[in-house]
């Protein structure tokens, strides 16, 4: 009998030291009695939420005074890797304040305010930030959990909140405590009177004015001007190739700019350089469509001007296209990745167009030359 119970002792150890027990994470109906020290705020009138499901981050919080907000976020020790909550006035990772912990081993680790200024690991900088943190501090409870309690001197704060986990086995390191790129990330909007929360739902209206964009204006877009400009030997099948991909590319990018344009509304965001260089790319796209439409005959003596008027017109809005997706991603605080494939799709978009000019001024040449031959004079050649 004893040994059984023996046996049941060190499976219930066991089996809370494994990650993936529910029972030994957290949750809105457990207490606070295992965390390792005294909380320096009182805890009985602590709301609470799961904030993020797939990483079971809770969130506690509570108003401690006129001025003064209580907050005991809490994470899986198992992450391996930092901890982040970011308050956000727009819902935007660029431009928060964020508190972050990180704790790769009981009883070491840190917790520091970082301002988010931009997507760059230069911009991302330690023990400044848009909020006042009071009474800071990071426990461990248990060997499963970590506790990050802290308090905030503000009125309200912000009902837009960020939370991510950093790389695997990467954190903050002295003397910089420069901060890895987040591996995850989600953004949430709490109610802090009801106590609920969810998650913002924006990221498909992200994604679809992002890809959209791309392929509309950048892809599709370079991809006609390349048929355009280098296929026409195959008249008159190169003029409504070129013309229908223009087409497909000029609807999905306008599709995709009301979409950014939502999504803009959507979270009352700071983006007017972006939004007006989209208005100029829209408008250079009309001008395109209204230049087929009128577009004069080959024997029209206006036929040269419209040329110079329609690839120029063409190549300024490529031009601002690709500059404006790249400022784009960095106001969406998107990761490297999302800048690397989209620098390779524009790279080996180069690099065809310039294989295509070089064979086209191969063949040129070629063609120059063989016309000089045939001019030349029989009996000239032959004395030559």
């Amino acid at each position: 009998m004893k040994l059984t119970y023996l046996c049941q002792i060190l499976l219930f150890i066991i089996l809370c030291n494994s990650s993936t027990f529910v029972i030994c994470q957290d949750s809105c109906a457990s207490n606070l009695v295992q965390i390792q020290q005294p909380i320096p705020f009182d805890t009985t009138s602590l709301l609470c939420n799961q904030v993020w499901d797939t990483h079971n981050f809770f969130l506690r919080y509570a108003k401690a005074s006129s001025n003064v907000w209580s907050f005991i976020l809490s994470f899986p020790s198992n992450i391996n890797g930092y901890a982040a909550i970011g308050f956000s006035n727009d819902g935007n990772m660029v431009g928060s304040s964020a508190i972050v912990g990180w704790m790769p081993s009981p009883g070491a680790g840190g917790m520091k305010l970082y301002y988010l200024g931009g997507t760059s690991q230069d911009k991302v900088i330690p023990d400044k930030g848009d909020i006042y943190v009071m009474n800071a501090s990071l426990v461990p409870a248990g060997t499963s959990l970590v506790y990050m309690i802290f308090q905030l001197k503000i009125t309200q704060p912000t009902s837009n909140l960020l939370f991510a986990i950093g790389p695997k086995a990467q954190f903050p390191e002295y003397p910089r405590y420069a901060l890895p790129q987040h591996s995850d990330q989600i953004s949430i909007t709490i109610d802090y009177s009801k106590g609920t929360s969810g998650e913002i739902s924006n990221l498909n209206l992200r994604r679809s004015h992002a890809v959209l964009n791309i392929m509309g204006w950048s892809i599709l877009m370079i991809i006609g001007s390349l048929i355009a400009r280098y296929f026409k030997q195959w008249d008159p099948i190169w003029f409504y190739l070129h013309v229908s991909v223009q087409a497909f590319g000029f609807v999905a990018g306008v599709i995709g700019i009301f979409c950014g344009l939502a999504l803009s509304k959507k979270l009352n965001a700071n983006v007017t350089h972006h939004k007006n260089i989209a208005i100029l790319i829209i408008v250079l796209g009309f001008l395109q469509v209204l230049a087929i439409i009128f577009r004069p005959g080959k024997e029209s003596k206006i036929r040269k001007y419209w040329n110079w008027y329609h690839h120029n017109v063409g190549r300024i809005l490529i031009i601002f296209a690709v500059l404006n997706t790249f400022y784009g991603l960095h106001l969406g605080g998107q990761g490297s990745m999302w800048f690397i494939a989209y620098g390779v799709i524009i790279g080996i978009l180069v690099i065809i167009a310039v294989i295509l000019e070089i064979r086209m001024w191969i063949i040129a040449r070629k063609q120059t030359h063989s016309t000089k031959t045939s001019s030349i004079p029989q009996s000239l050649e032959l004395a030559y």
